[in-house]
């Protein structure tokens, strides 16, 4: 039996947060320009004309409308991602269209496009603002380890079908490009944090305050504990996962319109694995001989059972 899942989410923002994000809109100098990202609120409001105007970056590796990209195309907005209570990149993939996402274990994902899916799938390509993420090892990609602080993302742009013309060779199957917000769009202080029976503990922290003119900045750290997966049988898998990960984000547009960022990450966590027990090769050679030999003997003493038979 499997186990049933439940997670509890909670979010808190300080006042202080609040209240600098309303400052900076409400000043004429850092207001939104009607070429940014606007809020779920606004998109609400905009017709299909206006949403099928919206610009996207990962098809011809420049902005474009989305009505006009030459590709089949799926975008995830960070409402979308809200809504939906994903705690992973891999969990924010689910419900595309045409992306198949399998959880193996505890840790492991199976992720892919047009089929042939497998832990070790190596047809999609992954960028995470625009730098791919593959591991040289078989060209895939480890999605335990692809993880950032989920209120930062500001959309995953998804190509169904091949882009190795623009991107590549690993862009055989599809793309998948996660944007995150810049420094400038997270200001002051948030805090999530929950649990359940599956997400047995997860919390975050971040923090972003403004370095000089026109410099940004922004730290966090997060961590979570998944529980055991379940076996067909109802046993526990035996392969509870815990992370942590740190990082930072430096946003710079003091010389217009250049534009400088500095992001880096580091992570640690552990995973247990069930492990068979110790098998002697030689002893089980040995074995595999003498039922051999007393098969062949069986099989011997019936034939000449059978050939007595006949000469009577």
């Amino acid at each position: 039996m499997a186990k049933s899942r439940a997670r509890l989410r909670v979010q808190l923002i300080s006042a202080r947060g609040v209240f600098d994000a309303a400052q900076r809109l409400t000043r004429p100098d850092t207001a939104q320009t009607p070429d940014a990202v606007q809020p779920a609120s606004e998109l609400k409001k905009l017709s299909l004309e206006e949403l099928f105007g919206l610009e996207v970056t990962s098809v011809s590796r420049k902005p474009e409308k989305l009505s006009k990209a030459a590709a089949a195309f799926h975008v995830v907005t960070d409402e979308d991602i809200r809504r939906s209570g994903a705690l992973s990149i891999p969990e924010a993939l689910r419900d595309i269209p045409g992306v198949e996402v399998a959880r193996v274990n505890s840790n492991q994902y199976a992720i892919t496009e047009r089929g042939f899916n497998g832990t070790v799938a190596n047809k999609l390509l992954v960028l995470m603002d625009g730098r791919s993420v593959y591991t040289p090892l078989f060209s895939g990609v480890f999605w335990d380890v692809q993880d950032t602080f989920m209120e930062d993302i500001s959309r995953i742009e998804v190509i169904r079908g091949p882009g190795g013309t623009v991107w590549g060779a690993n862009a055989v199957n599809g793309v998948v490009n996660i944007l995150t917000k810049s420094a400038e769009e997270t200001q002051g202080l948030l805090v999530t944090g929950g649990g359940g029976n599956e997400q047995q503990g997860f919390g975050g922290v971040r923090y972003g305050g403004e370095l000089g003119d026109g410099a940004f900045f922004r730290v966090y750290g997060k961590y979570f504990n998944r529980d055991d997966s379940a076996l067909p049988s109802g046993v526990d898998a035996g392969d509870r996962f815990q992370m942590g990960q740190t990082g930072f984000r430096i946003d710079s547009s003091a010389s217009t319109p250049d534009r400088v960022t500095v992001q880096g990450d580091l992570y640690d966590g552990t995973t247990n694995q069930s492990v068979a027990p110790d098998v002697d090769l030689q002893l089980a050679s040995l074995r595999r001989k003498d039922d051999f030999l007393h098969k062949r003997t069986q099989n011997l003493s019936g034939s000449q059972s059978g050939c007595l038979g006949i000469s009577l």
